[in-house]
């Protein structure tokens, strides 16, 4: 394993943004900027070897800027939505930046910890290397209660598994729910549409949205809906129901949250893609992911292929607390208490099939 920092660009404020390139014994690589947290590539082999990036990114810092998709980004405090950018806890009520079409709070609002520059410290290891970033969030930073201590570290391994862990604690009690906002195409950046993949969830349930994306409180058994992934399914096919079925006309494609069945770290999903012949299992032991398969994707800088992004070109897989879940008493609780910590983990696991279909 080995680890390579190099310059990625200078940022509007002058200060400068580093990449961190962590290489495997078979070659495949992890690329992490300090701006942000941002995954800016996921280089592994299809099925005759070729390695590519699997994920949407940028050459160079200034791509990111400004902020588009939150491409690869770290987010936090709380990422997804809540409703009105409000929240009542302990008895006060709190009124957040409402940074989603004057709506709701998105994804940390107005700055969120996609726009820092986290504190890296890179160590090399046997089998497996790792980059630790940490940043400090005031008491008060966006109107969110209590210092924010955070640290989030990415390993990848040498058996092309990057695995992302997120540590938290306050000083208050607060609102803590941080995730990944990486688009991936499994058949190669700058590939075209996501249509042919196909995904397994291990998900009974979703959460039902209303037209502004927010939690109606109802989770659906996805029986009988497109969002029954419980055997493999090709995306391009829910993309069809979009006029047909209410959800998706509501949200312009997929962008919901599923409950993942059982507890602790287990398998949440399977992206596999028949072209190229490489699969991406997902491990969490948070309670839900949110599956966005890129409805509003656009490009306002081209991409590291060279040209701008289009619609269904990638896909996210947060994992998370479920959108809202502050307002909704029924859903896992993303209140960080003051003193206890904040301890999740997700795995990307990369791996090929045999032969193409």
């Amino acid at each position: 394993m080995s680890i390579v920092k190099k310059s990625f660009g200078t940022l509007p404020c002058g200060k400068e943004a580093d990449l961190y390139i962590l290489t495997n014994k078979r070659g495949a690589s992890v690329e992490i900027t300090n701006y942000g947290g941002i995954l800016r590539a996921i280089n592994v082999p299809d099925r005759n070897g070729k390695i590519e990036s699997v994920l949407l990114g940028y050459r160079d810092v200034n791509g990111y800027i400004p902020r588009v998709g939150y491409m690869g980004a770290l987010i936090g405090r709380v990422g997804n939505r809540i409703a009105d950018g409000k929240f009542t806890l302990d008895g006060v009520e709190y009124q957040l930046a409402k940074n989603e079409k004057g709506v709701n709070h998105l994804h940390g609002g107005d700055h969120g910890f996609d726009e820092k520059l986290w504190d890296a410290t890179p160590l090399e290891g046997i089998c497996e290397d790792h980059l630790i970033l940490k940043i400090t969030s005031a008491d008060g930073e966006e109107n969110y209660p209590g210092k924010l201590d955070v640290m989030v570290t990415y390993t990848f391994t040498d058996e092309n598994e990057l695995v992302i862990r997120y540590e938290a604690v306050s000083d208050k009690n607060t609102l803590c729910n941080l995730t990944n906002h990486s688009y991936f195409n499994l058949a190669g950046e700058g590939s075209g549409p996501i249509d042919d993949q196909i995904f397994e969830f291990n998900a009974d349930t979703f959460t039902v949205v209303d037209k502004n994306f927010i939690p109606t409180g109802e989770q659906r058994d996805v029986t009988g809906t497109p969002f029954d992934f419980r055997q493999p399914k090709r995306i391009g096919d829910g993309f069809k129901l979009v006029e047909t079925d209410e959800q998706l006309r509501f949200t312009g494609g997929y962008d919901h949250n599923f409950n993942i069945n059982d507890e602790g770290l287990r398998f949440a999903v399977c992206v596999t893609d028949p072209k190229s012949g490489r699969v991406m299992n997902v491990f969490t032991d948070m309670p839900a992911v949110q599956f966005y398969a890129g409805n509003m994707l656009h490009g306002v800088n081209p991409g590291a292929c060279g040209r701008k992004y289009e619609v269904h070109e990638g896909f996210c897989l947060e994992t998370q607390f479920a959108p809202d879940s502050i307002n909704h008493p029924n859903f896992p609780d993303s209140v960080l208490y003051a003193g206890e910590k904040y301890d999740f983990t997700t795995v990307f696991s990369f791996e090929t099939d045999n032969a193409e279909d």
